[in-house]
Protein backbone atom coordinates (compact mmCIF):
# COMPACT_ATOMS: atom_id res chain seq x y z
CA UNK A 1 0.00 0.00 0.00
CA UNK A 2 1.42 3.35 -0.89
CA UNK A 3 2.13 6.15 1.61
CA UNK A 4 -0.64 8.32 1.02
CA UNK A 5 -3.37 5.62 1.32
CA UNK A 6 -1.34 4.76 4.70
CA UNK A 7 -1.58 8.15 5.77
CA UNK A 8 -5.33 8.25 5.20
CA UNK A 9 -6.22 5.28 7.05
CA UNK A 10 -3.87 6.17 9.83
CA UNK A 11 -6.19 9.81 9.80
CA UNK A 12 -9.22 7.13 10.16
CA UNK A 13 -7.53 5.37 12.54
CA UNK A 14 -5.90 7.91 14.80
CA UNK A 15 -10.21 9.52 14.64
CA UNK A 16 -11.91 5.99 16.31
CA UNK A 17 -8.68 6.15 18.95
CA UNK A 18 -9.80 9.83 19.71
CA UNK A 19 -13.59 8.98 19.84
CA UNK A 20 -13.08 5.69 21.79
CA UNK A 21 -11.11 7.67 24.21
CA UNK A 22 -13.80 10.20 24.47
CA UNK A 23 -16.40 7.36 25.43
CA UNK A 24 -13.98 6.03 28.09
CA UNK A 25 -13.26 9.06 29.51
CA UNK A 26 -17.05 9.54 30.05
CA UNK A 27 -17.62 5.64 31.39
CA UNK A 28 -19.85 4.96 27.94
CA UNK A 29 -17.45 2.65 26.32
CA UNK A 30 -18.94 -0.66 25.05
CA UNK A 31 -18.69 -3.88 27.14
CA UNK A 32 -16.68 -5.77 24.08
CA UNK A 33 -14.36 -2.57 24.81
CA UNK A 34 -10.76 -3.54 25.87
CA UNK A 35 -10.13 -1.82 29.60
CA UNK A 36 -7.12 0.12 28.30
CA UNK A 37 -6.99 3.47 30.11
CA UNK A 38 -8.25 6.99 28.37
CA UNK A 39 -5.32 8.67 29.13
CA UNK A 40 -3.12 5.79 26.66
CA UNK A 41 -5.75 5.53 23.93
CA UNK A 42 -5.63 9.43 24.14
CA UNK A 43 -1.80 9.66 23.54
CA UNK A 44 -1.70 6.68 20.73
CA UNK A 45 -4.64 8.81 18.94
CA UNK A 46 -2.11 11.71 19.21
CA UNK A 47 1.00 9.95 18.06
CA UNK A 48 -0.94 8.63 15.60
CA UNK A 49 -2.21 11.82 14.17
CA UNK A 50 1.33 13.63 14.54
CA UNK A 51 2.30 10.23 12.16
CA UNK A 52 -0.45 10.62 9.87
CA UNK A 53 0.15 14.63 9.38
CA UNK A 54 3.77 13.89 8.72
CA UNK A 55 3.56 11.80 5.88
CA UNK A 56 0.77 14.11 4.28
CA UNK A 57 2.71 16.84 4.71
CA UNK A 58 5.58 15.29 3.75
CA UNK A 59 7.57 17.80 0.92
CA UNK A 60 9.46 16.75 -2.16
CA UNK A 61 11.43 19.08 -4.56
CA UNK A 62 8.59 19.17 -6.82
CA UNK A 63 5.77 20.11 -4.26
CA UNK A 64 5.75 23.72 -4.82
CA UNK A 65 5.35 23.36 -8.43
CA UNK A 66 2.11 21.27 -8.66
CA UNK A 67 -1.31 22.33 -8.45
CA UNK A 68 -4.35 21.13 -8.04
CA UNK A 69 -7.42 22.71 -10.21
CA UNK A 70 -10.79 20.81 -8.42
CA UNK A 71 -13.54 20.82 -10.70
CA UNK A 72 -16.56 19.31 -9.17
CA UNK A 73 -18.29 19.39 -12.27
CA UNK A 74 -17.72 18.53 -16.24
CA UNK A 75 -14.44 19.79 -16.93
CA UNK A 76 -14.84 20.05 -20.46
CA UNK A 77 -18.14 22.47 -20.10
CA UNK A 78 -15.43 24.25 -17.74
CA UNK A 79 -13.22 26.45 -19.73
CA UNK A 80 -12.49 29.37 -17.33
CA UNK A 81 -10.61 26.15 -15.35
CA UNK A 82 -9.46 24.56 -18.51
CA UNK A 83 -7.64 28.17 -19.12
CA UNK A 84 -6.16 28.47 -15.24
CA UNK A 85 -4.59 24.89 -16.02
CA UNK A 86 -3.21 25.78 -19.37
CA UNK A 87 -1.89 29.13 -17.93
CA UNK A 88 -0.21 27.10 -14.99
CA UNK A 89 1.34 24.99 -17.19
CA UNK A 90 2.83 28.01 -19.27
CA UNK A 91 4.38 28.84 -16.03
CA UNK A 92 5.83 25.28 -15.61
CA UNK A 93 3.59 24.12 -12.91
CA UNK A 94 2.88 20.32 -12.88
CA UNK A 95 -1.36 20.58 -12.82
CA UNK A 96 -3.49 17.73 -12.00
CA UNK A 97 -7.34 18.41 -12.97
CA UNK A 98 -9.82 16.82 -10.68
CA UNK A 99 -13.51 16.67 -11.99
CA UNK A 100 -16.04 14.93 -14.09
CA UNK A 101 -15.29 14.18 -17.80
CA UNK A 102 -18.71 13.97 -18.94
CA UNK A 103 -17.70 15.83 -22.20
CA UNK A 104 -14.44 16.16 -24.08
CA UNK A 105 -11.53 18.94 -22.46
CA UNK A 106 -9.90 21.29 -24.98
CA UNK A 107 -7.67 19.38 -27.19
CA UNK A 108 -4.77 22.14 -25.78
CA UNK A 109 -5.48 20.79 -22.44
CA UNK A 110 -5.22 17.35 -23.65
CA UNK A 111 -1.88 17.66 -25.49
CA UNK A 112 -0.24 19.58 -22.70
CA UNK A 113 2.70 17.42 -20.84
CA UNK A 114 2.03 19.23 -17.84
CA UNK A 115 -1.82 18.56 -17.18
CA UNK A 116 -2.97 15.62 -16.51
CA UNK A 117 -6.55 14.82 -15.51
CA UNK A 118 -7.94 12.77 -12.53
CA UNK A 119 -11.55 12.08 -13.76
CA UNK A 120 -14.31 11.59 -10.68
CA UNK A 121 -17.50 10.16 -11.36
CA UNK A 122 -20.75 11.85 -10.05
CA UNK A 123 -21.64 9.61 -6.88
CA UNK A 124 -25.24 8.89 -5.90
CA UNK A 125 -26.68 8.55 -2.47
CA UNK A 126 -29.57 6.52 -1.56
CA UNK A 127 -32.26 5.95 -4.40
CA UNK A 128 -34.87 4.98 -2.17
CA UNK A 129 -36.98 8.00 0.72
CA UNK A 130 -37.17 11.49 0.75
CA UNK A 131 -35.54 13.79 -2.01
CA UNK A 132 -33.46 15.67 1.17
CA UNK A 133 -32.12 12.06 2.67
CA UNK A 134 -31.51 11.30 -1.24
CA UNK A 135 -29.44 14.60 -1.04
CA UNK A 136 -27.92 14.40 1.95
CA UNK A 137 -26.45 10.94 1.80
CA UNK A 138 -25.17 11.53 -1.82
CA UNK A 139 -22.79 15.10 -0.18
CA UNK A 140 -21.33 12.37 2.27
CA UNK A 141 -20.74 10.28 -0.49
CA UNK A 142 -19.19 12.90 -2.79
CA UNK A 143 -17.47 14.24 0.44
CA UNK A 144 -16.02 10.68 1.03
CA UNK A 145 -14.82 10.48 -2.56
CA UNK A 146 -13.18 13.69 -2.69
CA UNK A 147 -11.38 13.25 0.62
CA UNK A 148 -9.78 9.83 -0.21
CA UNK A 149 -8.83 11.24 -3.82
CA UNK A 150 -6.88 14.99 -2.80
CA UNK A 151 -5.24 12.84 0.10
CA UNK A 152 -4.26 10.17 -2.09
CA UNK A 153 -2.83 12.68 -4.45
CA UNK A 154 1.20 13.87 -4.20
CA UNK A 155 1.11 17.05 -1.81
CA UNK A 156 0.27 19.93 -3.61
CA UNK A 157 1.14 23.21 -3.35
CA UNK A 158 -2.38 24.78 -3.81
CA UNK A 159 -5.54 23.85 -4.68
CA UNK A 160 -7.44 26.22 -7.17
CA UNK A 161 -11.19 25.32 -7.00
CA UNK A 162 -14.39 26.96 -8.58
CA UNK A 163 -17.63 27.55 -7.33
CA UNK A 164 -20.03 26.80 -7.53
CA UNK A 165 -20.62 23.68 -7.30
CA UNK A 166 -18.90 23.73 -3.95
CA UNK A 167 -20.77 21.50 -1.54
CA UNK A 168 -18.94 20.28 -0.80
CA UNK A 169 -15.91 20.83 -2.50
CA UNK A 170 -15.02 24.19 -0.37
CA UNK A 171 -15.48 22.36 3.18
CA UNK A 172 -13.19 19.07 2.08
CA UNK A 173 -10.90 21.38 -0.09
CA UNK A 174 -9.97 23.22 3.06
CA UNK A 175 -9.98 20.33 5.37
CA UNK A 176 -7.24 18.25 3.22
CA UNK A 177 -5.24 21.97 2.69
CA UNK A 178 -5.34 22.21 6.34
CA UNK A 179 -3.88 18.59 6.95
CA UNK A 180 -1.55 18.83 4.23
CA UNK A 181 -0.66 22.33 4.72
CA UNK A 182 -1.56 23.43 1.54
CA UNK A 183 -3.29 26.57 0.20
CA UNK A 184 -7.33 26.74 -0.61
CA UNK A 185 -7.95 29.33 -3.88
CA UNK A 186 -11.69 29.60 -4.09
CA UNK A 187 -12.86 31.26 -8.05
CA UNK A 188 -16.19 32.61 -7.09
CA UNK A 189 -18.23 32.34 -10.52
CA UNK A 190 -21.70 32.66 -8.87
CA UNK A 191 -23.04 31.60 -5.84
CA UNK A 192 -24.31 28.06 -5.15
CA UNK A 193 -27.60 28.44 -3.62
CA UNK A 194 -28.67 31.58 -5.68
CA UNK A 195 -28.55 28.62 -8.57
CA UNK A 196 -30.48 26.44 -6.29
CA UNK A 197 -33.15 28.89 -5.38
CA UNK A 198 -33.88 29.06 -9.31
CA UNK A 199 -35.59 25.63 -8.45
CA UNK A 200 -36.35 25.49 -4.79
CA UNK A 201 -36.91 28.41 -4.08
CA UNK A 202 -34.95 31.10 -1.38
CA UNK A 203 -37.32 29.40 1.55
CA UNK A 204 -36.54 26.00 0.82
CA UNK A 205 -33.95 23.97 3.66
CA UNK A 206 -31.69 22.59 1.18
CA UNK A 207 -30.82 26.30 -0.33
CA UNK A 208 -30.59 28.26 3.58
CA UNK A 209 -28.38 25.59 3.95
CA UNK A 210 -26.70 25.99 1.23
CA UNK A 211 -26.15 29.45 1.81
CA UNK A 212 -24.89 28.96 5.33
CA UNK A 213 -22.29 26.62 4.01
CA UNK A 214 -20.50 29.11 1.70
CA UNK A 215 -21.16 32.21 4.07
CA UNK A 216 -19.14 29.65 6.59
CA UNK A 217 -16.47 27.88 4.41
CA UNK A 218 -15.88 30.84 1.80
CA UNK A 219 -14.12 32.97 4.44
CA UNK A 220 -11.78 29.76 5.01
CA UNK A 221 -9.91 30.06 1.82
CA UNK A 222 -5.98 31.04 1.64
CA UNK A 223 -7.02 33.44 -1.34
CA UNK A 224 -10.24 34.52 -3.64
CA UNK A 225 -10.96 35.01 -7.22
CA UNK A 226 -14.06 36.23 -8.99
CA UNK A 227 -15.48 37.04 -11.74
CA UNK A 228 -17.16 41.00 -11.67
CA UNK A 229 -16.44 43.82 -9.48
CA UNK A 230 -20.65 43.85 -8.36
CA UNK A 231 -19.02 40.23 -6.70
CA UNK A 232 -15.96 41.44 -5.04
CA UNK A 233 -18.19 44.23 -3.37
CA UNK A 234 -20.67 41.55 -2.66
CA UNK A 235 -18.13 39.61 -1.04
CA UNK A 236 -16.32 41.82 0.58
CA UNK A 237 -19.65 43.65 2.53
CA UNK A 238 -21.77 40.47 2.80
CA UNK A 239 -19.02 37.32 3.40
CA UNK A 240 -16.17 39.27 4.77
CA UNK A 241 -14.61 37.81 1.95
CA UNK A 242 -11.49 40.01 0.03
CA UNK A 243 -11.20 38.58 -3.50
CA UNK A 244 -9.08 39.71 -6.79
CA UNK A 245 -11.33 40.17 -10.27
CA UNK A 246 -10.44 38.24 -12.83
CA UNK A 247 -12.61 39.28 -15.14
CA UNK A 248 -13.27 36.07 -18.45
CA UNK A 249 -11.17 37.06 -20.92
CA UNK A 250 -11.46 35.42 -24.47
CA UNK A 251 -8.50 32.55 -25.09
CA UNK A 252 -6.15 33.32 -28.19
CA UNK A 253 -8.38 30.31 -30.00
CA UNK A 254 -11.44 32.92 -29.87
CA UNK A 255 -10.98 35.25 -33.30
CA UNK A 256 -12.36 36.28 -36.52
CA UNK A 257 -12.45 33.04 -38.84
CA UNK A 258 -10.65 33.35 -42.17
CA UNK A 259 -12.65 33.02 -45.01
CA UNK A 260 -11.27 29.71 -45.98
CA UNK A 261 -11.77 27.71 -42.32
CA UNK A 262 -15.81 29.50 -42.76
CA UNK A 263 -16.18 27.38 -45.77
CA UNK A 264 -14.76 24.63 -44.57
CA UNK A 265 -17.26 24.93 -41.66
CA UNK A 266 -20.11 25.99 -43.79
CA UNK A 267 -19.11 22.50 -46.13
CA UNK A 268 -19.59 19.95 -43.43
CA UNK A 269 -22.81 21.48 -41.75
CA UNK A 270 -23.69 22.20 -45.32
CA UNK A 271 -26.50 19.24 -46.23
CA UNK A 272 -28.53 20.58 -48.98
CA UNK A 273 -27.97 19.59 -52.85
CA UNK A 274 -26.43 21.71 -55.47
CA UNK A 275 -28.46 24.41 -57.37
CA UNK A 276 -28.41 22.91 -61.31
CA UNK A 277 -28.76 25.98 -62.21
CA UNK A 278 -25.85 27.42 -60.89
CA UNK A 279 -21.95 27.42 -61.86
CA UNK A 280 -21.12 23.15 -60.98
CA UNK A 281 -17.53 24.37 -61.30
CA UNK A 282 -17.82 26.58 -58.35
CA UNK A 283 -17.78 24.94 -54.82
CA UNK A 284 -21.02 26.50 -53.17
CA UNK A 285 -22.40 26.64 -50.09
CA UNK A 286 -25.47 28.85 -48.48
CA UNK A 287 -23.30 30.96 -47.16
CA UNK A 288 -19.70 31.46 -49.25
CA UNK A 289 -18.06 30.34 -53.00
CA UNK A 290 -15.07 28.80 -53.46
CA UNK A 291 -13.59 29.18 -56.71
CA UNK A 292 -11.01 26.06 -57.67
CA UNK A 293 -9.33 28.18 -59.92
CA UNK A 294 -7.51 30.61 -58.04
CA UNK A 295 -8.94 28.84 -54.75
CA UNK A 296 -10.45 32.10 -53.83
CA UNK A 297 -13.37 32.03 -51.18
CA UNK A 298 -16.16 34.72 -50.71
CA UNK A 299 -19.17 35.61 -48.91
CA UNK A 300 -22.45 35.28 -51.01
CA UNK A 301 -24.19 38.48 -50.85
CA UNK A 302 -27.59 36.83 -51.06
CA UNK A 303 -26.62 34.87 -48.10
CA UNK A 304 -28.96 34.43 -44.67
CA UNK A 305 -27.91 35.67 -41.42
CA UNK A 306 -25.95 33.76 -39.27
CA UNK A 307 -27.16 34.06 -35.77
CA UNK A 308 -25.63 32.58 -32.77
CA UNK A 309 -26.77 31.08 -29.07
CA UNK A 310 -26.33 28.89 -26.70
CA UNK A 311 -28.06 27.52 -23.70
CA UNK A 312 -28.42 24.67 -21.27
CA UNK A 313 -31.74 23.73 -22.21
CA UNK A 314 -33.03 23.93 -18.96
CA UNK A 315 -36.39 25.94 -19.48
CA UNK A 316 -34.87 28.44 -17.74
CA UNK A 317 -33.40 30.71 -20.42
CA UNK A 318 -35.15 29.19 -23.64
CA UNK A 319 -38.77 31.23 -23.65
CA UNK A 320 -37.33 34.22 -25.21
CA UNK A 321 -38.01 33.35 -29.18
CA UNK A 322 -38.81 36.63 -31.41
CA UNK A 323 -40.95 37.06 -34.32
CA UNK A 324 -38.59 37.26 -36.91
CA UNK A 325 -40.62 35.31 -39.18
CA UNK A 326 -43.45 37.10 -38.69
CA UNK A 327 -41.49 40.91 -39.85
CA UNK A 328 -40.52 38.63 -43.23
CA UNK A 329 -43.66 37.59 -43.96
CA UNK A 330 -45.57 40.94 -43.03
CA UNK A 331 -43.46 42.41 -45.99
CA UNK A 332 -39.88 43.95 -44.38
CA UNK A 333 -36.99 43.46 -46.60
CA UNK A 334 -34.79 41.55 -44.05
CA UNK A 335 -32.59 38.35 -44.70
CA UNK A 336 -33.42 34.58 -44.01
CA UNK A 337 -31.92 33.55 -40.96
CA UNK A 338 -29.96 30.49 -39.91
CA UNK A 339 -29.94 29.81 -36.10
CA UNK A 340 -27.20 28.07 -34.46
CA UNK A 341 -27.96 27.15 -30.84
CA UNK A 342 -25.27 24.99 -29.28
CA UNK A 343 -25.33 23.51 -25.96
CA UNK A 344 -26.84 20.73 -24.24
CA UNK A 345 -29.27 19.62 -21.23
CA UNK A 346 -31.95 17.89 -19.91
CA UNK A 347 -34.18 19.03 -22.27
CA UNK A 348 -32.80 19.51 -25.58
CA UNK A 349 -35.25 17.34 -27.13
CA UNK A 350 -38.31 18.50 -25.33
CA UNK A 351 -37.55 21.83 -27.16
CA UNK A 352 -36.19 20.19 -30.34
CA UNK A 353 -39.53 19.17 -30.90
CA UNK A 354 -41.02 22.63 -30.29
CA UNK A 355 -38.68 23.66 -33.24
CA UNK A 356 -40.05 21.22 -35.40
CA UNK A 357 -43.69 21.70 -34.91
CA UNK A 358 -42.94 25.50 -35.92
CA UNK A 359 -42.66 25.22 -40.01
CA UNK A 360 -40.63 27.98 -40.46
CA UNK A 361 -40.03 29.36 -43.81
CA UNK A 362 -37.59 31.81 -43.33
CA UNK A 363 -35.91 30.78 -40.26
CA UNK A 364 -33.95 27.52 -39.87
CA UNK A 365 -33.06 26.54 -36.32
CA UNK A 366 -29.86 23.97 -36.27
CA UNK A 367 -29.39 22.55 -32.70
CA UNK A 368 -25.86 20.94 -32.76
CA UNK A 369 -23.25 19.62 -30.40
CA UNK A 370 -19.79 21.14 -30.94
CA UNK A 371 -16.86 19.69 -30.62
CA UNK A 372 -14.55 22.17 -28.34
CA UNK A 373 -12.19 22.58 -32.02
CA UNK A 374 -15.27 24.02 -33.88
CA UNK A 375 -17.03 26.19 -31.74
CA UNK A 376 -14.71 29.03 -31.76
CA UNK A 377 -14.42 28.30 -35.35
CA UNK A 378 -18.26 28.91 -35.90
CA UNK A 379 -18.17 32.11 -33.25
CA UNK A 380 -15.63 33.51 -35.41
CA UNK A 381 -17.86 33.07 -38.45
CA UNK A 382 -21.70 34.33 -36.74
CA UNK A 383 -22.86 37.40 -37.70
CA UNK A 384 -24.63 38.22 -34.73
CA UNK A 385 -24.62 36.58 -31.36
CA UNK A 386 -27.50 36.20 -28.64
CA UNK A 387 -27.32 35.67 -25.25
CA UNK A 388 -30.25 34.66 -22.71
CA UNK A 389 -28.22 33.77 -19.31
CA UNK A 390 -30.09 34.90 -16.63
CA UNK A 391 -27.76 35.17 -13.84
CA UNK A 392 -29.20 33.93 -10.77
CA UNK A 393 -27.03 36.16 -8.21
CA UNK A 394 -27.09 39.20 -10.68
CA UNK A 395 -23.43 39.15 -9.86
CA UNK A 396 -21.38 36.72 -12.41
CA UNK A 397 -21.24 37.74 -16.30
CA UNK A 398 -21.90 34.90 -19.15
CA UNK A 399 -18.65 33.49 -20.85
CA UNK A 400 -20.66 32.87 -23.61
CA UNK A 401 -20.19 36.59 -24.33
CA UNK A 402 -16.83 37.03 -23.89
CA UNK A 403 -15.95 34.62 -26.26
CA UNK A 404 -18.60 36.24 -29.13
CA UNK A 405 -16.58 39.69 -28.50
CA UNK A 406 -13.20 37.74 -28.73
CA UNK A 407 -14.59 37.13 -32.27
CA UNK A 408 -15.86 40.63 -32.63
CA UNK A 409 -19.33 39.43 -32.65
CA UNK A 410 -22.07 41.88 -31.85
CA UNK A 411 -24.17 40.88 -29.19
CA UNK A 412 -27.84 41.02 -28.22
CA UNK A 413 -27.62 39.93 -24.50
CA UNK A 414 -30.88 39.90 -21.91
CA UNK A 415 -30.67 43.02 -19.59
CA UNK A 416 -29.46 41.82 -15.40
CA UNK A 417 -27.93 43.57 -12.58
CA UNK A 418 -24.02 43.74 -13.44
CA UNK A 419 -24.44 42.92 -17.56
CA UNK A 420 -22.97 46.95 -18.15
CA UNK A 421 -19.32 45.95 -17.15
CA UNK A 422 -19.73 43.94 -19.98
CA UNK A 423 -22.13 44.43 -22.85
CA UNK A 424 -21.88 48.36 -23.52
CA UNK A 425 -25.35 49.03 -25.55
CA UNK A 426 -25.23 50.68 -28.43
CA UNK A 427 -21.81 50.35 -28.68
CA UNK A 428 -20.54 46.59 -28.87
CA UNK A 429 -24.26 45.05 -29.14
CA UNK A 430 -27.72 45.75 -27.28
CA UNK A 431 -29.55 44.79 -24.73
CA UNK A 432 -32.98 43.62 -24.24
CA UNK A 433 -35.25 43.09 -21.65
CA UNK A 434 -37.95 40.97 -23.10
CA UNK A 435 -38.84 39.36 -26.64
CA UNK A 436 -40.64 41.67 -28.72
CA UNK A 437 -37.83 44.11 -28.03
CA UNK A 438 -35.09 41.96 -28.95
CA UNK A 439 -37.06 41.11 -32.14
CA UNK A 440 -37.52 44.69 -32.44
CA UNK A 441 -33.67 44.70 -32.35
CA UNK A 442 -33.08 41.74 -34.90
CA UNK A 443 -35.14 43.89 -37.23
CA UNK A 444 -33.09 46.55 -36.87
CA UNK A 445 -30.11 45.14 -37.14
CA UNK A 446 -30.46 43.02 -40.08
CA UNK A 447 -32.53 45.46 -42.22
CA UNK A 448 -29.28 46.38 -43.88
CA UNK A 449 -27.49 43.22 -44.00
CA UNK A 450 -24.66 42.18 -45.39
CA UNK A 451 -23.83 46.21 -46.19
CA UNK A 452 -21.58 47.66 -44.23
CA UNK A 453 -22.52 50.90 -43.31
CA UNK A 454 -25.63 49.84 -40.71
CA UNK A 455 -25.02 49.37 -36.84
CA UNK A 456 -24.00 45.78 -37.30
CA UNK A 457 -21.08 46.69 -39.16
CA UNK A 458 -20.08 49.93 -36.79
CA UNK A 459 -20.70 47.67 -33.48
CA UNK A 460 -18.03 45.05 -34.87
CA UNK A 461 -15.41 48.27 -36.05
CA UNK A 462 -16.06 49.13 -32.44
CA UNK A 463 -14.92 45.42 -31.38
CA UNK A 464 -11.87 45.56 -33.63
CA UNK A 465 -10.61 48.59 -32.37
CA UNK A 466 -11.26 48.51 -28.85
CA UNK A 467 -9.79 44.65 -27.96
CA UNK A 468 -8.53 44.52 -24.61
CA UNK A 469 -6.61 41.85 -22.74
CA UNK A 470 -6.72 37.95 -23.70
CA UNK A 471 -6.68 35.52 -20.88
CA UNK A 472 -3.06 35.08 -20.82
CA UNK A 473 -2.24 38.70 -19.94
CA UNK A 474 -5.08 38.86 -17.80
CA UNK A 475 -3.67 36.03 -15.66
CA UNK A 476 -0.41 37.05 -15.50
CA UNK A 477 -1.65 40.00 -14.03
CA UNK A 478 -4.08 39.11 -11.69
CA UNK A 479 -3.13 35.66 -10.41
CA UNK A 480 0.53 34.69 -11.01
CA UNK A 481 1.83 36.64 -8.53
CA UNK A 482 -1.04 35.47 -6.28
CA UNK A 483 0.30 31.84 -6.51
CA UNK A 484 3.74 32.68 -6.84
CA UNK A 485 4.18 34.83 -3.92
CA UNK A 486 1.83 33.43 -1.72
CA UNK A 487 -0.41 36.85 -0.82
Amino acid sequence: MSTRCWSFFLLLLAALLAGSAALLAAGDAPDCFLPVPAVLVTALAGLLTLLCGWRLRRRDGGTERRVCVLVLGDVGRSPRMQYHALSLSRHLYHVTVVGFLDSKPHQDVLNQQRIRILPITEVRGVQAGPKLLRYVTKVLVQSLQLLRVLLSMELQALVLMQNPPGLPGIAVAWLVCVLRGSRLIVDWHNYGYTIMALSHGPAHPVVRLARWYEHFFGPLASDNLCVTNAMKEDLQENWNIRATTLYDRPASIFRETPLRLQHELFRRFDGSDPDPDLDLDLERTAFSVRDPADDSVTLRSERPALLLSSTSWTGQDEDLPPDYEGFIRAGASLPSLVCVITGKGPQKEHYRRIIDSLHLEHVQICTPWLEAEDYPVLLGSADLGVCLHKSSSGLDLPMKVVDMFGCCLPVCAVHFRCLQELVKHEENGLIFRDSDELAQQLKSLLSEFPGSDGRLAAFRRNLRSSRGQRWDDNWDQNVLPMISGGR
